[in-house]
């Protein structure tokens, strides 16, 4: 590969990781071009990115970035997942190697907080913010719909009891 060809993909690296609020670091052995086009596929579905990189170049585009302390986890064949928001990578990278074995997480960071393996599950069990947001919504409507029928109760009682006085004197 030429040198100007190299200083192009450092970067585009450098820009994507400095641009990602979440980085996954991980190994993929013998993930056939299908998979690998099913996990892009999924990511680019969720708002990720997910790409295939060459060690000694994915080091230089850290420089500057965030994610500098990650430089010891690029060995073997790596891939990073990336996402402009904390859970989003984490979560379809884990839920993918859960299902799949030849990808393996190694470690991970949310802007300069730095995760293992571990780390990076707990992140991806945590909801995205649009379940959070479909939570608070429910939290905040449940007790509007409560006083709205404690509001009318009183109202359809009061109504029934006007209609069973009315009913009572007609019948005498």
């Amino acid at each position: 590969m030429e040198r100007a060809r190299k200083q192009k993909i450092v970067e585009e690296l450098g820009e994507t990781f400095a641009a990602a609020v979440s980085l996954i670091v991980t190994h993929q052995t013998g993930l056939t071009v299908a998979e690998s086009t099913d996990l892009r596929r999924r990511m680019r579905a969720a708002g990720a990115g997910f790409k295939v990189t060459k060690n000694r170049l994915a080091k230089l585009a850290l420089v500057g970035t965030p994610y500098e302390g990650l430089a010891d986890l690029f060995t073997g064949p790596t891939a990073v997942a990336y996402s402009s928001d904390e859970v989003t990578a984490a979560k379809v990278t884990a839920a993918f190697a859960k299902d799949n074995a030849k990808l393996t997480i190694v470690g991970g960071a949310m802007g300069e907080k730095r995760l293992d393996v571990a780390g990076v599950e707990q992140l991806a069990k945590l909801p995205s913010l649009d379940e959070l947001r479909g939570k608070l919504i429910g939290l905040i409507n449940a007790p509007a719909t409560k006083i709205a029928g404690v509001l009318q109760a009183p109202a359809g009682q009061l109504a029934r009891v006007i209609r069973a006085h009315a009913d009572k004197q007609a019948a005498a």
